[in-house]
């Protein structure tokens, strides 16, 4: 794999495909992490003396312009936080995209449309996203790939196009590497994983997965509901899939069988109705009443995840533990990102709404080992799988 810093770029256009998908509230960003994330390799190729074009997705418009989606909002925070101007336009390809591009001089930047308002991005017809490929290609002389929240995707931008051109891997995705290894291959043990989010489905590789590689695991979420209905309790009108309660009690049994230590929530904060101004109650995990829903781990179960965290070497995190958005039902994740700062070894937030919660609960990213940028791709790289966009960029 050619690196960044060997990378001939002076006088030169480059394609860069970062992850620039924040989350947005009345077409405001409300958290810049991977805006700032993708800083470092922008810089780096500025200062070789390249001009940039850049391209990215946010949401999943599924191939049709959707304005609430567009990258407009990010094109003035990247060039508040670059302190240069950032040229935007609301385009992916045409005579206009490439008269623009081939007219950057080193320093300058160009940001394209939402890359994902391109139907042939996300197509599974082969010929489709290579003849989108083909046209961005034109745009530059180089790729560099730094979108590691995407590199799970077999995507124009992200699989195809770094075929077409001499490319490398960004400083980010460099770094999710490394990092992710260290999860992976002969990681320090004792290994730690916390996973919560609203849905078992979603995690279900990865905890297959790990459970033959990891110390501890705790479960907390809206997927622990799945848990708790496979143990045989109770669980109100709380999430939970149904369909995969027996695939539940195969993977408990699995971590008995490993000598796992399995951690599922004793105590639960419930409430009627999921709201933010739900009254809260706490209860033990089997005694949920059938009229209620359980939208956060409770003190007991949070302390307990809390001391088995912060008696690990290495720990991995995915996945809130409740509905942090509410105030109310935020406790339990604040407990365990405070116990991630408090890790001797490395800690690593695996991207997504854990990103999201510990910016929005007041932690500072420095507090964490690493931040990931990309949950979905995190997950499936411990999950053992081959991510396309690594694979592209010779990773």
């Amino acid at each position: 794999m050619t690196s960044l810093v060997d990378l001939d770029v002076a006088g030169k256009r480059v394609f860069l495909r970062c992850d620039l998908n924040v989350p947005l509230k009345e077409s405001k960003i409300t958290d810049d992490g991977r805006i700032r994330a993708s800083l470092p390799t922008i810089n780096a190729l500025l200062e070789k003396g390249a001009s940039i074009v850049i391209a990215a997705h946010l949401g999943r418009p599924k191939g049709e312009v959707k304005p609430e989606l567009s990258l407009a909002p990010v094109a003035v925070r990247l060039a508040e936080l670059l302190g240069k101007p950032v040229q935007f336009i609301p385009a992916i390809t045409g005579a206009d995209v490439t008269a623009k591009a081939q007219a950057l001089a080193p320093g300058e930047i160009l940001l394209l449309e939402n890359i994902r308002f391109a139907s042939a991005e996300t197509s599974k017809d082969e010929s489709e996203r290579l003849a989108l490929a083909t046209e961005l290609a034109n745009l530059a002389d180089i790729y560099v790939g730094d979108g590691f929240g995407a590199v799970h995707r077999k995507h124009a931008s992200v699989f195809d196009l770094p075929k077409l051109l001499p490319h490398a891997a960004g400083t980010l995705v460099a770094a999710e590497v490394e990092v992710l290894k260290k999860l992976t291959v002969d990681p320090v043990r004792p290994y730690g994983v916390v996973l919560g989010g609203s849905k078992v489905s979603d995690k279900i590789g990865v905890i297959a997965n790990l459970l033959g590689k990891v110390d501890v695991m705790a479960i907390g979420g809206g997927m622990l509901f799945t848990f708790l209905a496979a143990q045989g309790k109770e669980i109100g009108t709380s999430l939970v899939e149904v369909e995969l309660i027996d695939t539940v009690k195969g993977l408990i049994k699995q971590a008995e069988d490993s000598g796992v230590k399995l951690l599922i929530p004793t105590d639960i904060v419930i409430a009627p109705t999921f709201s933010a101004d739900a009254t809260p109650t706490l209860v033990s995990s089997d005694a949920i009443p059938n009229n209620q829903m359980g939208l956060d781990i409770g003190p007991e179960s949070a302390a307990a995840f809390a001391a088995a965290i912060k008696g690990c070497k290495t720990v991995f995190w995915n996945g809130p533990m409740g509905v942090f958005e509410f105030p109310k039902f935020a406790a339990g994740t604040k407990v365990i990102a405070q116990a991630l700062t408090e890790v001797s070894g490395i800690s690593v937030v695996g991207g997504g709404d854990s990103a999201a919660a510990v910016r929005a609960l007041g932690f500072d990213d420095f507090q964490f080992g690493y931040i990931s940028t990309g949950g979905g791709a995190s997950l499936e790289y411990l999950e053992g799988k081959e991510l396309p966009g690594l694979t592209a960029l010779d990773l």
